[in-house]
């Protein structure tokens, strides 16, 4: 799948948003005032930062309104109606803590839940897809979750569990990968199954359906080196877990340590991601004669 910069964006700054409402919601860290307004505004700032940055990836971003309709059969129209109410309600409970110094404990936990129901949604989107065998998989919808939960303990102060919940999120991101580079070979589909001429025999491709470019191929196919995908991987699990880990076991609660680790952390997360649609191989790369 192509790697399109919105749609990385999007995934990675939302999912961190939403974890971090999630802790703001259950009350870590439990602060009122402007302290509690810094921390909500960053929070929003990249929940509604990356959900805007999806629309870039429309063809039309008008349409994105008509995606709310179709919450019955679209995981990305639950997305839509889970972000939305995640946001609302946790405004109402940003707006006791900040005005009111208090915590409405009922509204931030229902914001809470929302908040992780709303990147588990997200995941879907992507885990739904028989026609990606390497997202159709249980382990995309536990990383995104996980990613989200333990990075937004990273930015709200929860070194302990963002320490142990990082090391959790490395094991699976590894099982994800290891598991996913043979699930397309085992998925059945073939050239054969993709031309739908599989029963006249084996099918060899001749000569491409087009001679130039398309939607498709633009969009569905994306070919990486699996020396440069083994090194990126390599380096996004130093860059998302290691690094991290080891800032937070020297005590990175603030200051400069603080600040690595969570940059370390994001930095590592965009390589992950951008390695999760790159080596996405989409079946109709078998009609193209290609994979990817």
């Amino acid at each position: 799948m192509h790697p399109a910069p919105s749609v990385i964006l999007f995934s990675v700054l939302s999912g961190l948003g939403f974890g971090m409402l999630a802790w703001l919601g259950i009350g870590k860290p439990p602060m009122t005032g402007m302290f509690a307004f810094v921390f909500f505004f960053i929070a929003y700032a990249l929940s509604v930062g990356g959900l805007l940055s999806a629309t870039f990836h429309l063809g039309n971003p008008k349409n994105s309104l008509k995606a709310f309709s179709q919450w019955r059969t679209s995981w990305l129209s639950r997305e839509g109606c889970c972000a939305v109410a995640a946001l609302m309600i946790m405004g109402i409970y940003a707006i006791g803590a900040i005005f009111f110094e208090t915590h409405w404990v009922i509204i931030g936990g229902i914001g809470a839940i929302l908040s992780i129901v709303t990147v588990f949604t997200t995941s879907m989107i992507y885990a739904q897809l028989k026609t990606v065998p390497r997202w159709n998989h249980w382990t995309t919808p536990v990383l995104f979750v996980s990613l989200s939960v333990f990075g937004g303990a990273l930015m709200t102060g929860q070194v302990t569990v963002a320490m142990y919940g990082f090391v959790v999120v490395g094991l699976i991101q590894v099982i994800a990968w290891f598991t996913s580079d043979n699930r397309f070979a085992s998925s059945g589909s073939t050239i054969e199954t993709a031309t739908g001429l599989g029963n006249i025999g084996k099918v060899r491709m001749f000569e491409p359906p087009h001679t130039g470019t398309n939607y498709l191929l633009k969009e569905m196919v994306y070919v990486i080196g699996r020396k440069h995908a083994a090194k990126l991987r390599l380096l996004a699990i130093i860059l998302m877990v290691v690094i991290p880990v080891l800032m937070l076991g020297m005590g990175a609660q603030h200051g400069v340590k603080a600040i690595v680790a969570v940059f370390s952390h994001l930095v590592g997360v965009f390589a992950s991601r951008w390695l999760f649609f790159a080596e996405a191989e989409h079946v109709v790369g078998l009609y193209y004669g290609k994979r990817g």
